[in-house]
C-alpha cells in the first residue's frame, strides 16, 4: 500500500510539474488545475496584453489573446457550464459572454464580433424587449447551457478594443475577482525573462509621496535575466527612501511588451517589499495610480512602478512588506539591495547594487506651497463663497497639501470663473463633489447646465439653488457652461425616397460636441428597430430583417444627448 501511495504521490508531482506553472504563490490563496482548455484554436496561443498589465487608470483584468489582426475565429467554451450573463455596451467589452462554470470560476469573454445564432437570438429578442441596443442580463442556469469545446462567439473588435483580440478572464464566482489565468493552469509557452530598464531612488525623507518628491534615475543595462547599473555599483544614500523600477516582459513568438508577475526587493538578504498579480478587486483597478510614480506617468506616460507602498493604496496585492517598503539608510555601512521581477511562467531576472549609508548625500525635500492638510483617511471638504469641494473618506491615497486658485471665465460661453482644484498630478481613487456657484444669468436656461474643465470635456453635473453640481473623478480647473446643441447625425447610404432593396444595413455616423450621447433610437413605420453602435468609430447601423417587408417605409431616427437636445432624422425609403 505505502508503494502503491508513493508511486501516485510520484506520478501527481511530475503531472502538476508539467502543467503548473513554475511560480510562487505570495498569498494564502489556493489555484488548483482547473482543467480549462483554451477559448481559441489558433496555435501557438500568443498574447497582446497579459493579466495585471499597467493599463490608463486601471490593471489589465485578463489576457488578450492575439488573432492575427483579423475578426471572426470561433470561441470555444473551455469547460462545460452556462452562461450566466450576457452584456452588450456601446464602449467597454463591446459583446460579452460569461459563463459560470461548476468548479467555481467564471470565465469571461470580450470585444466579440458577434454571438453564436442561439445567443444571438436571445440577445436580439431581450434587445426587442426592452428597446434597447445595450443590455446587461443575467440569464437562469438552465437557459444557455454550454459543452466544452462548443462555439460560443466569434472574436472581434467591439467595444473599447484597439485592435482585434480576444479579452478572456477567469474570475471567482462569489467574489467577482479577477484571477491570473496562468495561475490556473492557462499556459503560455515564455522561456523569456523580464526586461528591466531602468532604476529610481525617492528621497521620501519622511513625507508623502507627490510631485514634489526628489528622485534619482539609474540606467540599468544586461539581458536574460541578469541586469545591473550603468557604470555604478555602490549608491550613497541618506535617510528615508524608497526605489522605484521600469520593466516589462514579453513571451514566446508573437509577443508585445506585457506586464510581469511579480515584483520583490529584498535589503540585506531580507525581503521588504512584493507586489504580486494573482487578483484583485474590480474596485481596486483604479489605485494603479497610486502603485505607480503617478506624476511621472502624467507628464511622460512612463510607466515606474513604486516599491514602497501609500497608507491609502487599497490593493491587496502586496506582501512582505516592512514599513510599506520605506527604506532607512543612517547607520554608516554598505547594504546590498536586490530586485528579483518574475513573470507568469517563472522566469526571473535580477538586478543587484550596493548602498552605502552616507550622511552627507542628503537631498532636502522642496518646501511646499501654502496650502490646506487633507488628511488621506477622512472627508475633506473646502468651501468658499463661489465653490465648494467635498472629498470622501477614501478618495485620496496620501495627505494632501491641497491647493486652490481662481482665475477669469473663459470669453465664449461661460457662467462661472475657472475654478483651479489643486493640480492634474495628484491621483484621486473615488472621484469627488464639486459645486460651482453659476452666473443669474444661466436660470433659463439652468437644465442645459453642466460643469466642463479647461479643455471642454464634460465632468456632466446638474443645476440646484444656483449651483452646479457634477463628480469629476480628477483634480483640474473646471468651469460652468451650457449645452444646448443637439447631436449630430451624418447618413451614410440612405437618403429620403432611396430604394434599399438589396442592401443588408443602413448606416450612420453619430456625434455630440459636449455633453455626450444620451440615447440612440430608431423607428421602421413607429415602431422601435435594433440600432448597434461602435464608439471608436462613432458608426450607427440597423441590419434589416423579417420585420421590414418589400415595400415603402418611414424612418425616423432620434438621437438624444446628456442634455436632453434632439436631433431628429426622418425620411421614406423603399425595399
Amino acid at each position: 500500500m505505502r508503494n502503491y501511495l508513493t508511486y501516485v504521490l510520484l506520478l501527481l508531482s511530475v503531472f502538476v510539474s508539467n502543467h503548473l506553472i513554475a511560480q510562487q504563490i505570495y498569498s494564502n490563496n489556493i489555484y488548483p488545475l482547473t482543467g480549462f482548455g483554451l477559448p481559441l484554436a489558433i496555435e501557438p496561443p500568443a498574447l497582446a496584453g497579459s493579466f495585471g498589465e499597467l493599463r490608463a487608470n486601471h490593471f489589465h483584468s485578463g489576457i488578450d489573446f492575439r488573432t492575427n489582426q483579423r475578426i471572426g475565429y470561433p470561441v470555444y467554451a473551455p469547460a462545460d457550464g452556462f452562461i450566466s450573463r450576457l452584456r452588450v455596451q456601446n464602449s467597454g467589452f463591446g459583446l460579452a459572454l460569461y459563463i459560470s462554470h461548476p468548479n467555481g470560476y467564471t470565465t469571461v469573454y470580450g470585444h466579440l464580433a458577434r454571438f453564436n445564432p442561439k445567443i444571438s437570438q436571445i440577445v436580439k429578442d431581450i434587445q426587442y424587449k426592452k428597446t434597447s441596443y445595450e443590455i446587461d442580463e443575467f440569464p437562469a442556469g438552465d437557459l444557455i447551457p454550454v459543452r466544452k469545446g462548443e462555439v460560443i462567439a466569434y472574436s472581434g473588435n467591439t467595444g473599447s478594443s484597439g485592435g482585434p483580440h480576444l479579452h478572456f478572464e477567469i474570475r471567482d464566482s462569489k467574489t467577482e475577482a479577477t484571477i491570473n489565468p496562468q495561475l490556473l493552469g492557462m499556459s503560455i509557452a515564455d522561456d523569456i525573462p523580464p526586461v528591466i530598464h531602468a532604476m529610481y531612488v525617492y528621497r521620501l525623507n519622511g513625507k508623502p509621496f507627490n510631485e514634489f518628491t526628489p528622485k534619482q534615475y539609474f540606467q540599468v543595462i544586461g539581458s536574460m535575466g541578469s541586469y545591473k547599473l550603468n557604470q555604478v555599483s555602490t549608491i550613497n544614500l541618506s535617510g528615508e527612501v524608497g526605489f522605484g523600477i521600469v520593466v516589462n516582459d514579453r513571451h514566446n513568438g508573437a509577443s508585445g511588451n506585457n506586464g510581469v508577475y511579480a515584483i520583490e526587493l529584498a535589503v540585506d538578504g531580507n525581503t521588504v517589499y512584493t507586489s504580486a498579480l494573482e487578483r484583485f478587486s474590480f474596485d481596486h483597478s483604479k489605485a494603479i495610480n497610486t502603485h505607480i510614480d503617478y506624476p511621472t506617468y502624467m507628464r511622460t506616460k512612463q510607466y515606474i512602478q513604486k516599491s514602497f507602498v501609500d497608507p491609502g493604496n487599497p490593493l491587496q496585492i502586496y506582501f512582505n512588506l516592512v514599513n510599506n517598503g520605506r527604506v532607512t539608510f543612517n547607520d554608516g555601512k554598505t547594504h546590498t539591495v536586490k530586485y528579483t521581477i518574475s513573470d507568469a511562467r517563472g522566469n526571473k531576472s535580477l538586478l543587484a547594487f550596493n548602498v552605502f549609508a552616507n550622511p552627507k548625500a542628503i537631498i532636502n525635500t522642496p518646501e511646499l506651497p501654502a496650502g490646506i492638510n487633507f488628511a488621506y483617511h477622512k472627508i475633506n471638504e473646502f468651501s468658499t463663497e463661489e465653490v465648494k469641494v467635498i472629498l470622501p473618506k477614501g478618495t485620496l491615497y496620501n495627505d494632501l497639501n491641497f491647493l486652490y486658485q481662481k482665475t477669469a471665465k473663459p470669453l465664449q460661453n461661460a457662467y462661472s470663473e475657472i475654478h483651479h482644484i489643486h493640480n492634474s498630478l495628484t491621483p484621486l481613487h473615488t472621484g469627488f463633489e464639486l459645486w460651482i456657484k453659476a452666473d443669474s444669468s444661466i436660470v433659463k436656461q439652468s437644465n442645459k447646465a453642466l460643469i466642463v474643465n479647461t479643455n471642454r470635456s464634460s465632468q456632466g453635473g446638474y443645476f440646484e439653488n444656483g449651483w452646479v453640481k457634477a463628480k469629476p473623478r480628477n483634480f483640474g480647473s473646471f468651469f460652468v457652461t451650457i449645452d444646448t446643441v443637439p447631436p449630430n447625425i451624418i447618413p451614410l447610404n440612405i437618403a429620403n425616397g432611396k430604394n434599399m432593396a438589396g442592401i443588408s444595413k443602413m448606416s450612420f455616423k453619430i456625434s455630440d460636441a459636449l455633453s455626450g450621447i444620451k440615447s440612440f433610437n430608431g423607428y421602421i413605420n413607429g415602431k422601435w428597430i435594433l440600432m448597434e453602435f461602435d464608439t471608436k468609430t462613432a458608426n450607427l447601423w440597423h441590419v434589416f430583417d423579417e420585420r421590414t417587408a418589400t415595400g415603402k417605409h418611414t424612418f425616423e431616427l432620434l438621437v438624444v444627448d446628456m442634455k436632453d437636445n434632439v436631433k431628429r432624422y426622418a425620411i421614406e425609403f423603399y425595399r
